[in-house]
């Protein structure tokens, strides 16, 4: 794309870092612990890259310091403790701290050499590498604390491109899980009748993952609406917006199609400007929801219309979705934080010859992953659905793609359903709605049974690159079962 939309709010995330040592080397060699100090600050620099809220807790060598640190630990309301294994410790360090402690805890053994200098080798130089050494350790206390590492990274501190991709994969998985931690995220209306996979319960939504549902009245947003005209400077600023970021061409197969008319731009740009402040004034970090209201009222127009709005707002980190689906929303929250995009899918014809199956929906989509400039049309009616206006339609970048569906088991708790796949160059419907051709190991058929068997939500974000490790992950995290059904290749 030639452009692309800004973040409403900045990436953030707080993670900690512990390094742990062995108090008697120190005596024993001297200028070792100034060697293993330089060593931390050297993973910390590598975390300032990551746009993160980072916090020191230093070097713990003995139980007492454990315990002593514990407070200020909990304190932080860490989204991810990383343990720095500068060199051999006892897990007397650490055991205290992770039996406590809430948030995921990686152990990083990253050594100062790639190998040792054997021929000029040092019990100093050893333990400066010894990074490995207390890992198994570490591993085996934490299972017993009842709360086991989430990862290990082992490496090299410089020049090891498989280390630094790991921790920047978990400062990532720090972002989804600080945002969805404490996001506010709008609901408003009720499902599509009767849509009963749609079903959740807000409650489970904070027990699970600690954001909040904000129940909201249509009025409220109503409210913004009423006080727009289409010649207030929000309004044509919006108009100008719209038309600077999308192309309206003429209309190609599909009569419902019209080339994007000047009333359905008017009412979208309204919607869009009504739209922002109202979740200004509600201070959400999303939003689900589905009115139909009432043949040729206002509040149809309103709420028939948001589809350019909330693509303009997902693609700003704020995801939005229709039918009332705030499973889906939390999951395209997850893909927007791990910056691969997020789009509200769902699966539509299969095409065979090609072996894909087209993944879209009517909106709304995550325009930064849109390949080349999307599209606005005029819609004389949403199939399905009440009202008529603008639609957006894209197809997405092409190569690696991710999909995750968050479904509800039989006992209520909450499952990841995963896929890697490929989007493929290939034409898509004119039809206003954005699609995609996805294709997934080993076929088309083989696939869309195993998905569907896995008791999905019917929607899915739909996100760029392969991500399933960085989702197992985050599921894991939060105590919820995953199934990848493909991976990539």
């Amino acid at each position: 794309m030639n452009n692309s939309i800004a973040r409403r709010k900045p990436l953030n995330a707080n993670v900690g870092v512990i390094s742990v040592g062995l108090d008697t080397y120190w005596n024993q060699f001297p200028g070792l612990l100034e060697q293993m100090n330089k060593k931390t600050a050297a993973f910390i620099r590598k975390l300032e890259c990551h746009s993160l809220t980072i916090s020191d807790f230093g070097m713990i060598d003995n139980s007492q310091k454990a315990y002593a640190a514990l407070p200020k630990i909990e304190g932080a309301d860490l989204d991810v403790l990383f343990v720095d294994m500068v060199t051999y410790a006892t897990s007397s360090t650490f055991g205290a701290i992770v039996r406590q402690v809430r948030c995921p805890v990686v152990l990083v053994a990253l050594q100062e050499l790639p190998a040792m200098d054997y021929g000029r080798g040092t019990t100093f130089m050893q333990l400066c590498n010894d990074d490995l050494c207390s890992v198994p350790e570490f591993t085996g206390v934490a299972i017993r604390m009842r709360h086991p590492v989430a990862d290990v990274i082992m490496g090299t501190l410089e020049n090891d491109a498989e280390a630094d991709r790991r921790i920047a994969q978990w400062c990532r998985i720090a972002h989804a899980r600080h945002d969805l931690r404490y996001a506010r995220i709008g609901h408003m209306g009720h499902v599509l009748e009767a849509m009963l996979d749609m079903q959740t319960d807000p409650t489970a939504l904070t027990r699970t993952f600690g954001c909040h549902a904000v129940q909201c009245e249509c009025d409220e947003v109503m409210a913004h609406y009423q006080s727009l005209t289409d010649d207030d400077p929000a309004v044509d600023a919006m108009r100008k917006r719209i038309l600077a970021f999308f192309d309206t061409p003429d209309p190609v197969s599909d009569p419902v199609t019209t080339k994007l008319t000047e009333h359905d731009l008017n009412t979208a740009a309204r919607a869009a400007v009504a739209l922002e402040r109202f979740v200004d004034a509600k201070s959400l970090d999303g939003f689900a929801y589905y009115v139909e209201a009432a043949p040729g009222s206002k509040m149809r127009e309103l709420v028939t219309n948001f589809i350019v709005g909330n693509s303009l707002l997902t693609a700003a980190g704020f995801p939005m979705c229709g039918e009332f689906d705030i499973k889906t929303c939390v999951a395209m929250l997850i893909f927007d934080r791990l910056e691969i995009g997020g789009s509200f899918a769902e699966f539509h014809p299969i095409d065979f010859p090609r072996d894909t199956v087209l993944v879209g929906h009517d909106g709304p989509h995550h325009l930064n992953i849109a390949n080349g400039r999307p599209v606005l049309r005029s819609l004389k009616k949403y199939h399905g659905k009440p009202g008529s206006g603008a639609g957006v339609e894209f197809n997405i970048q092409t190569g690696d793609i991710t999909m995750l569906s968050i479904g509800v088991k039989q006992d209520g708790s909450f499952q990841f359903v995963i896929a890697e796949g490929e989007s493929v160059d290939a034409p898509i419907p004119p039809t206003g709605n954005t699609n995609t051709h996805g294709r997934f190991s080993p076929d088309v058929r083989t696939f869309l049974r195993n998905w569907c068997m896995a008791g999905p939500t019917h929607h899915f974000a739909l996100g760029v690159g392969h991500h399933a490790e960085e989702l197992e992950k985050i599921a894991a995290s939060f105590g919820i079962q995953s199934q990848v059904i493909a991976r990539g290749k």
